[in-house]
């Protein structure tokens, strides 16, 4: 169906954040790959935050569309209590969580936009502990949630998306790049307790990619968008679904602990 191979029938499949966006993409890669699918976001009304949906159960509608069973699950990441009670409701009505993506995340500040300063040494306190937790704590919770089970069934696929912020220093959006380093070698950390149980974990770091927040909140150039042909050009949701579809695939059964940046080697060179 749709010119792919569903070779994840059967399977069931979280993808955090996957309201809008970078994670929707992800959600629907999986739903044609034939898992059964979890969508996400924070509230019901989220998605509708830059007009990518009306609502979280739209998006799974349309995710269902691709010829899958799927999920609208709502709830704060951050939250263990939160993170239990939407993990045991996937159980409940798709079984046990056999594909993690952890996907939720971005430098927004604990009352939304940007924090104000967003930098090493005067972000405020609130604002740091949100960004640390929005990208780093709930990427831990969620691996907390879904692992033992994953270690029982001795199978299991986490995909936790980082960002090349990791890798660069700077004073500006400095807790996002210290979160986001974070969960790189969270990454790896996790991929070494599981490595005895089958179970494999691995990273994606995207570069700089369009999605509607994307643009709204930044100048954006309209040539660099409509590069092609070029591996100078924006990273868009299609090049990540492909990276994370290797991740989940048997040709990765015996990867982890590994980061891709998905970006056209544009980290390698600065500026």
């Amino acid at each position: 169906m749709n010119g792919y191979h569903r070779f994840l029938e059967g399977r069931v499949g979280l993808v955090t954040g996957s309201g809008r966006g970078i994670g929707r993409a992800y959600a629907e890669r999986l739903a044609r790959l034939g898992a059964s699918v979890a969508v996400h976001d924070i509230t019901e009304e989220a998605p509708g935050e830059f007009g990518e949906a009306r609502s979280l159960s739209e998006v799974a509608e349309q995710v269902a569309g691709l010829g899958t069973q799927t999920l609208a699950v709502t709830g704060d990441l951050t939250r263990r209590d939160a993170v239990s009670a939407l993990t045991a409701g996937i159980r409940e009505k798709l079984g046990p969580i056999d594909i993690l993506v952890n996907n939720a995340g971005g430098d927004i500040a604990a009352r939304g936009g940007k924090a104000d300063p967003n930098d090493c040494v005067f972000i405020p306190d609130e604002d740091a502990v949100a960004i640390l937790d929005r990208n780093l704590r709930s990427a831990i919770l969620c691996c907390q949630a879904v692992s033992p089970s994953m270690m029982e069934r001795r199978y299991g696929r986490i995909v936790n998306i980082s960002s090349n912020a990791a890798f660069y220093g700077g004073g500006y959006g400095a807790m996002y790049a210290v979160a986001k380093a974070g969960v790189v070698h969270f990454t790896r950390c996790l991929a070494a307790q599981l490595r005895d149980y089958c179970v494999t974990v691995n990273c994606i770091a995207p570069g700089n990619t369009p999605t509607a927040r994307f643009k709204a909140t930044r100048q954006v150039d309209p040539e660099w968008l409509n590069r092609k042909n070029t591996l100078n050009r924006p990273t868009f949701p299609e090049d990540l679904a492909n990276v994370m579809e290797f991740f989940v695939s048997d040709l990765a059964s015996f990867v982890s602990g590994q980061v891709i940046s998905v970006d056209g080697g544009g980290r390698l060179s600065p500026g």
